[in-house]
């Protein structure tokens, strides 16, 4: 699967997707990118994924003409994100053409 990584999602993920073919906004020249610009570039460029921590996408961009699957991480925080990776790798993997999973970050104790 072809997975975009936004400007906050922290680049360590990318690790624990072995499996995908990942890349970063920042990579490709997009970080100047705004959202509508960038998940129409995401489509154009044949991304099936992108992953964000831009919580309030859903109410900014408007999704049902997307083809492709957004995930939303609620923290940018790696530390918080790491202990966490096995409910991203599930959203992922459930993820379907024009879908909205949002995986709720708890804060570490």
């Amino acid at each position: 699967m072809k997975i975009l990584f936004d400007q906050g999602t922290p680049a360590p993920l990318k690790e624990f997707l072995p499996a995908h073919d990942v890349s970063t906004a920042y990579e490709l020249g997009w970080s100047t990118l705004k959202n509508g610009e960038l998940l129409s570039a995401a489509e154009s460029h044949g991304f099936e994924v992108f992953i964000t921590t831009d919580t309030n996408l859903r109410y900014q961009q408007n999704l049902i003409q997307r083809k492709v699957s957004l995930v939303v991480l609620s923290t940018t925080s790696w530390p918080r994100i790491k202990p966490n990776v096995s409910e991203i790798i599930d959203a992922v993997n459930k993820s379907a053409s024009n879908s909205f999973i949002e995986v709720n970050i708890p804060f570490n104790d």
